[in-house]
């Protein structure tokens, strides 16, 4: 059911029945959204987190209007929302010129973690990366894998569903160390998407962690 058609004639009885395009993927319906937030519900579960943001987007803003800063904003949203979209991601939201993005076996398919890794290389192309006079956003990105909680956080009259626990913080993590124009994939996340035994790998000291993390650094060609 979460496949339920939004347009054509099968659309008015999907309505009829509580069925809507989810504000998540439209692709999606919200009945699952919705009984998570009516009960207060979520679990564990394997995913692939996408984390992708401007590059030095403060240096950006200064030398605009807030109106231009904005339509920048809008058009990189759009964009980042279009990748996620087509590889069949969820967005969990917008912090800043952030995007946080999420990729699950259920919804996303057996290969939801090169779906991630595809969405992030797509977002870098839909920004300019690839063009010869280059990007319009500078763009960095993370992707990791792994178990995450999620579902409904807080409490009374504002309620949000997300994912959280230690994978996720690593995919932001790996995000905020990318450069622009790089997505940092986690060595684990890499082997899950058959990335190429050519591409460059290092190890990064991330804030907050005990261990080094071995990453490998994928790019869009021109």
């Amino acid at each position: 059911m979460c496949a339920s058609p939004f347009k054509g004639p099968g659309a008015p009885l999907m309505r009829l029945i509580g069925k809507r395009p989810s504000e998540a993927n439209p692709n999606w319906c919200t009945s699952c959204f919705d009984f998570m937030a009516k009960h207060h519900g979520g679990a564990e579960m394997d995913g692939a987190m996408l984390f992708a943001d401007i590059r030095g987007s403060t240096s950006l803003a200064e030398r605009m209007s807030p109106g231009e800063y904005h339509a920048l904003l809008d058009r990189y949203f759009a964009a980042a929302t279009s990748a996620v979209f087509r590889y069949d991601g969820f967005v969990d939201k917008f912090v800043g010129d952030e995007l946080v993005a999420i990729f699950f076996p259920l919804l996303t398919g057996e290969r939801y973690v090169a779906r991630a890794v595809d969405a992030a290389q797509e977002l870098l192309r839909a920004t300019g990366h690839a063009d010869p006079g280059g990007p319009w956003a500078p763009v960095g990105a993370g992707v990791h894998a792994g178990r995450a909680w999620f579902g409904v956080v807080g409490e009374g009259s504002h309620i949000e569903l997300t994912a959280v626990g230690d994978n996720v913080n690593i995919a932001a993590r790996l995000a905020s160390a990318a450069e622009a124009g790089e997505v940092l994939v986690s060595a684990d996340a890499a082997a899950a998407s058959d990335l190429g035994p050519t591409l460059e790998r290092r190890t990064l000291d991330l804030k907050g962690k005990e261990l080094p993390t071995e990453v490998v650094s994928v790019r869009v060609a021109p």
